[in-house]
């Protein structure tokens, strides 16, 4: 039995050397996008105001990035869509494709049914996982029922931040909106919300823990789902809320098989 482990070890270190030994420009490249949801459905725990995507100036500035993007020449396109409605969204880019559908208010169609007909991929893919989801259920029930001072300070913390979201919609046009989600310190800070309930009812339940968990689990799913069209040699381009790509980036960060590539250059118009 410890031979076979001995050799299961061998076999892992001679793949991770391997991956260790190729170029970083030999390494299957992904590039990684958070932003905010355009049509905000109001499912997250922090609601916020959402600009108007479909003015003008907004709408220059998302045709801008798409082509920026698309320079990148993705081979497979992931979006943040509900992998039962796969069918119906690639039905929706035939139509798109075809000169017959007009983009609705959703950075699925906004931005990714763009970069994707600029870069001549036939088909969408599914990144999202919604079998797991954030089970916060009972850190709120521990919340209330035995650490009202902390819940009542984490009920404060989402009104601050929800006040922040709220004056960079009013006050950030789009370019700026897409260059903070995207930002490592607007990142980190989202990452960090969630460690500020990690430590509620540990040694009792580890409600907080197990909260904060099941949202990395979710995210885990999501990248092996990126990591899988990625093995195939694919140029992944992955769209997400930022939440999602804040933890997928540093997944990315630390997988040795592949090469990520900056977003932020992509994001920024030419008059900048």
């Amino acid at each position: 039995m410890k031979n076979l482990f001995l050799l299961l070890c061998l076999a892992l270190f001679s793949l991770s050397t391997s991956a260790d030994s190729k170029k970083p420009s030999e390494k299957p490249p992904i590039k990684l996008v958070g932003t905010f949801h355009f049509a905000n459905p109001g499912l997250d725990l922090i609601k916020t105001e959402v600009m108007n995507v479909m003015s003008t100036e907004s709408q220059l500035y998302l045709a801008e990035m798409s082509q920026h993007i698309s320079q990148f020449k993705p081979t497979a396109v992931m979006l943040e869509f509900n992998p039962e409605n796969t069918e119906a969204i690639n039905k929706q880019y035939q139509d798109y494709l075809a000169g017959h559908f007009t983009l609705p208010v959703n950075e699925v169609y906004q931005i990714g049914f763009r970069v994707a007909k600029l870069a001549g991929v036939k088909e969408l893919l599914s990144l999202d996982e919604r079998s797991i989801g954030w089970n916060a259920e009972p850190l709120f029930d521990y919340l209330t029922q035995k650490a009202p001072k902390k819940d009542a300070m984490l009920k404060q913390r989402r009104a601050e931040i929800t006040n922040q979201l709220n004056q960079d919609q009013r006050n950030l046009n789009l370019e700026e909106l897409m260059l903070k989600n995207n930002d490592p310190i607007s990142e980190k800070e989202n990452k960090s919300s969630y460690l500020l309930t990690n430590a509620v009812g540990a040694e009792d339940g580890f409600a907080g823990a197990d909260a904060a968990a099941s949202w990395w689990h979710r995210n885990f799913r999501v990248y092996a789902k990126i990591q899988k069209q990625a093995e195939q040699g694919h140029r992944v381009f992955a769209l997400a809320g930022q939440g999602h790509v804040a933890i997928l980036r540093d997944l990315l960060a630390i997988d040795e098989q592949f090469q990520a590539e900056n977003p932020l250059p992509y994001l920024r118009s030419k008059q900048q």
